[in-house]
């Protein structure tokens, strides 16, 4: 999928040398550049892009035009991401840029640029709804209150940790232990420091509601989610003593689901409404995952991966999947009624369940990590999603097998899959509503 972009700047070097760094990348097609306020505002209402990146200051004032203009790009087309580009570390931008929620919203320093790619995750991540904040701004919000020596070593650093921009779960991995305590620990310090706020400066304790507000956004709504730790991972770490690059061998039950017509749906699409639309979609699955224990494994494009069984070992991972996956059915079919009568496409999920052996690794350093099942298992559960038509599960035989109350099925000719000599055995599930 292709994310559109609309680029404001005044400065025509800054301009082409931003639009330079977006058209290196496949996956995202700058369609449309504005040089002052009243350009951009146009423009982008007639481009209609998933993602607005936009500097602060521009004519006609040269003050706020590009917050400006993208809160006004908001109100009209609400699932467009915006990503701000400034030369001002002042925390009170990114104040009056995120004031009204984090989602969707990003805010980056140009002197940062050259980088690595943050410029590209971060339009990325807001264009299904995720945040972005600089390091360098999340710890100009923490700076006014980091005084006088009132924090223990241990708070300290875990303040640092948080204004680097870490996630919660990353944390939990370098602290040895869970991503609850943490999060325990995150509320106290915070704490602590609004008490102190009360006698610093007037925006310290608006800027510490901030910071905290972007950190629950940013792991609710699972930015990167690939490459942060699955629940539960880090107690297991913390309780076996396994490190990075280890692997073991696991039995599991694979779902993986996708949007069938999706590229039709998206063609024909408002980008920034489709936006909005794949952004709650995926929020649903991954409540319906979550909700039966399963471990989301990521997200890409349209398409959905999860495990049951890992890194938490669980005797009935293929109930729990098949649970899930009629959960899954059941949240898209309410979302689609809620979408058709605003005259929204709806999204037909084809899913697939596989239950076998597989081999699981910690991959990444410990500020990012990829928790990865690979195996035979996971290659048969891609396969037979391809099987299920719109709201449709197909189950393997294993995964039929292990299942502790037979389920309603239809079973499917044999038939071979790529990859394997012998014909593959499968069913389809009738729907339990």
């Amino acid at each position: 999928m292709t994310i559109s972009v609309f680029l404001a700047d005044d400065n025509l070097i800054v301009r082409m040398g931003v639009k330079a760094l977006l058209d290196r990348e496949p996956d995202l097609e700058v369609v449309g550049v504005a040089a002052d306020y009243d350009e951009l505002l146009a423009g982008a209402e007639a481009a209609a892009p998933q993602v607005l990146v936009s500097d602060i200051r521009m004519p006609p004032t040269f003050q706020r035009e590009g917050i400006e203009a993208a809160k006004e790009l908001r109100k009209r087309h609400p699932g467009t991401g915006v990503v701000i580009l400034s030369q001002y570390d002042d925390p009170e931008y990114a104040i009056s840029l995120l004031a009204d929620g984090a989602a969707g919203y990003g805010y980056l320093l140009k002197d940062r640029l050259a980088e690595g790619d943050q410029l590209v995750q971060a339009v990325r991540a807001v264009a299904t709804g995720g945040t972005a904040l600089d390091p360098a701004i999340v710890n100009a919000l923490v700076s006014p209150v980091t005084n006088d020596g009132d924090l223990s070593p241990s708070e300290d650093d875990l303040l640092r940790m948080v204004a680097e921009g870490r996630p919660i779960k990353a944390i939990a991995v370098v602290r040895r232990t869970t991503s609850e305590a943490v999060a325990d620990d995150v509320e106290r310090l915070f704490f602590k420091l609004a008490q102190g706020a009360t006698t610093g400066g007037s925006g310290s304790l608006r800027r510490l509601r901030l910071l905290h507000q972007a950190i629950v956004d940013r792991e609710e709504q699972g930015e990167t989610l690939s490459r942060l730790l699955p629940g539960g991972l880090a107690e297991k770490l913390r309780r076996d003593g396994r490190h990075i690059g280890e692997s073991e061998d696991v039995v599991v039950t694979v779902l993986m689901s996708d949007i069938r017509g999706y590229s039709g749906i998206a063609e024909k699409a408002e980008p920034s409404k489709l936006a909005t639309q794949l952004n709650e979609h995926r929020a649903e699955m991954n409540g319906a995952i979550l909700g039966q224990g399963g471990t989301v494994m990521q997200f890409v494009g349209d398409a959905v991966m999860a495990v049951f069984g890992a890194p938490v070992a669980q005797d009935d991972h293929a109930d729990r999947a098949l649970a899930a996956a009629c959960a899954m059915h059941h949240a898209q079919d309410v979302v689609n009624t809620r979408w058709e009568s605003t005259g929204l496409a709806p999204f037909g999920l084809g899913i697939g369940l596989s239950t076998g052996a597989a081999a699981a690794a910690l991959l990444g350093s410990e500020e990012r990590l990829e928790y990865t099942i690979v195996g035979d298992t996971v290659n048969l559960t891609q396969r037979l999603q391809q099987w299920a038509d719109a709201g449709e599960t197909v189950l393997s035989a294993p995964t039929h097998a292990a299942l502790s109350k037979p389920a309603e099925v239809i079973p499917l000719p044999p038939a071979q899959v790529k990859g394997r000599s012998a014909a593959v055995t499968a069913f389809k599930v009738l729907r339990r509503d």
